[in-house]
């Protein structure tokens, strides 16, 4: 199945669209769905997130799995859009989302992006890879000015860095939020201990160390991890803004 006409030039980096979550705030829905595959205008949720990969130019996507992971793998399979996708399974409990992506490094090489995978995005691939690898960082995030609109703030952002970011204990300076993408190098994920499991303590850090770059994109989100998210999301993608 084709999305365009056109075929934009290939995305060289692998994404890492993290999957394994049990989504428990979406009650009844996920109870034998996982809420990658909790239908969304009309189709998987996640169809819509790889199909907007593809039209980027995307060609690998590296799916990190935990919860009815197999559901996954039987739905999508190992091509979908043009897309090469590919699959790595959490440990007998939950990785976790910096965990999930230590288990799937052997799959991702030296420098990939990671994506949420409950998030639809609206911005250029290529141009967030692109400012990364100007930047020689070793770690980049794409950032939306928020000011609470969109959930609460938790980035503050200054002079093309994220300069501090805190998910648990956010600051009055932090106006800026997570917009569910970024990038990492293999050094990225040694900035903190192994027993760390949350990628958003691995952003933190790499922000107080002045290794984090900012993207800055200006069309908001949209995401699932709610009921009220997934609905707003539904109405969304049926009205194919």
């Amino acid at each position: 199945m084709t999305t365009t006409d056109e075929h934009p030039p290939r995305l060289s980096l692998p994404v890492a669209v993290l999957a394994g979550g049990r989504g428990t705030r979406l009650g009844a829905r996920v109870d034998d769905v996982p809420k990658p595959l909790v239908e969304v205008a009309g189709e998987p949720f996640l169809f819509h997130s790889l199909r907007r990969l593809a039209a980027s130019g995307v060609s690998r996507v590296v799916l990190c799995v935990g919860y009815l992971g197999e559901q996954i793998e039987e739905v999508v399979g190992s091509r979908r859009f043009g897309i090469q996708v590919d699959y790595s399974y959490d440990g007998p409990g939950l990785d976790g989302t910096l965990g999930a992506l230590r288990r799937a490094r052997h799959l991702l090489g030296e420098k990939f992006l990671v994506l949420y995978g409950d998030t639809i995005l609206t911005l250029d691939y290529r141009e967030l890879t692109e400012s990364w690898d100007r930047s020689a960082l070793p770690a980049v995030m794409a950032v939306l000015e928020n000011g609470g609109r969109w959930g609460p703030s938790n980035t503050q952002v200054g002079d093309g860095l994220v300069v501090a970011h805190d998910k648990v204990v956010p600051t009055p300076e932090m106006t800026w939020i997570d917009y569910g993408v970024g990038g990492l190098s293999v050094e990225a994920l040694e900035l903190v201990a192994p027993a760390e499991s949350d990628l958003s303590a691995l952003y933190g850090a790499l922000a107080s160390a002045g290794q984090l770059g900012a993207f800055v994109v200006t069309r908001r989100f949209y995401e699932i991890g709610t009921p009220s998210g997934l609905a707003e999301t539904e109405a969304h993608l049926t009205q194919g803004i």
